[in-house]
């Protein structure tokens, strides 16, 4: 159900404000979008625009978890700390813990010797089994920073391999979370079905011996349509015993729908290396929106090409920080007499856990004001 509140009159909703997020919490991030200081009067001139700002939007609760694990790896145990390719897909994130100590890397030789008591972390995407084996086998100390929604996608592919079942992975060729989850089993045990023409032409060897599971980050639209293909072929293939696309990716997806028709324009925020987010772009096409954009920053917004425009909808992939969000707003409140209409579809109170040993280590709001903003 979508609920519409204006921020020019406050109505709760989102994460409770009390919750333990150091400022990363919907209620506080949009009560601060609230009381930010009236424009001039010179907005009187400006043209007028109303912003539909989805709630939920922004980083979920796998990708907050992946990022403070490492700042806190490096409050606890100082610079530098590696990190294992993109810890996120998003730039900003990257250059933000880069400045902090973070060290990025393609692989676990990189490391030099004399640092192999450093820690290191692997992805929110996940990882195949050599790659903590390998780590084991250079004496590494690693943080494993694995959605543990990704990891229950590897558990069901486990199970179904186990059960003797050939395993079907629907998703995106040579996206990390895709290569994370086929190296959870021998070679040759999990097919990839990129597309309905892939579902269409896949030849098993026992038609009667077949179970899928998902990348969590695919178009709920664009999977069901796979799935069907693949049912209707295959009527005997099991399901995972829990949906594998996330919370997150339905609930980001759903709140554009909702927001997208009559939009002028709708802006995603998102690295192009970000499935999820450039599904969002997809869905606010579908749904009816004039014009979607995927942007990085507000420096990427075509002024010049956008035209006239009085609806925008906005929001962001689950590895896009809210500062870039404000960014955003702000960079349209200086063109334009801004309305955001806050658009509340779901509400998330999802919150995974770090690591038992960095819980003795406090994480702060400033800790995390390079992606959250100060709050």
């Amino acid at each position: 159900m979508l609920a519409h509140v204006g921020l020019t009159g406050w109505g709760s909703s989102g994460k409770d404000a009390q919750c333990p997020c150091a400022g990363n919490c919907e209620q506080s991030k949009d009560k601060m979008l609230q009381t930010r200081p009236a424009e001039a009067a010179t907005t009187k001139t400006k043209p007028p625009l109303t912003i539909r700002l989805c709630q939920p939007r922004g980083f979920c609760a796998g990708v907050d978890r992946a990022i403070q694990i490492v700042v806190l790896a490096l409050k606890k145990y100082g610079a530098p700390v590696y990190v294992r390719h993109e810890i996120v897909h998003n730039r900003y994130v990257v250059e933000g813990l880069q400045n902090l100590g973070a060290v990025f890397i393609e692989e676990l030789s990189e490391i030099p010797d004399d640092h192999h008591h450093c820690p290191v972390v692997f992805s929110a995407h996940g990882v195949p089994k050599s790659v903590p084996a390998d780590a084991v086998e250079r004496n590494l100390f690693y943080l494993d920073a694995t959605c543990p929604l990704v990891s229950k996608v590897h558990k069901q592919a486990i199970r179904h391999h186990r059960h003797g079942r050939h395993v079907l992975l629907i998703g995106h060729a040579g996206h990390p979370e895709v290569i994370g989850t086929m190296g959870q089993l021998p070679e040759g045990a999990v097919t990839l079905i990129d597309t309905e023409d892939d579902a269409r032409t896949f030849v098993p060897a026992d038609p009667e011996a077949l179970g899928f599971v998902t990348q969590t980050t695919l178009s709920v639209e664009d999977t069901a349509h796979i799935l069907e293909a693949l049912q209707e072929r295959f009527p005997a293939m099991q399901a995972p015993a829990a949906e594998s696309i996330c919370y997150a990716t339905t609930n980001r997806q759903e709140a554009v729908k909702e927001t997208a028709p009559g939009a002028d324009l709708y802006l995603v925020v998102g690295a192009p290396n970000s499935s999820n987010s450039r599904r969002l772009v997809e869905v606010a096409e579908r749904a009816g929106a004039r014009m979607s954009l995927l942007v990085q920053r507000a420096s990427e917004i075509p002024w010049n090409e956008i035209g006239d425009i009085a609806t925008l909808g906005l929001s962001a992939g689950a590895s896009a920080p809210e500062i870039i969000v404000d960014e955003i707003i702000d960079a349209f409140r200086a063109r334009f007499d801004v309305t955001v209409d806050l658009a509340v579809t779901a509400t998330e109170t999802e919150d995974f856990p770090v690591m038992r040993v960095l819980r003795d280590v406090e994480l702060t709001p400033a800790d995390m004001a390079f992606v959250n903003g100060e709050r």
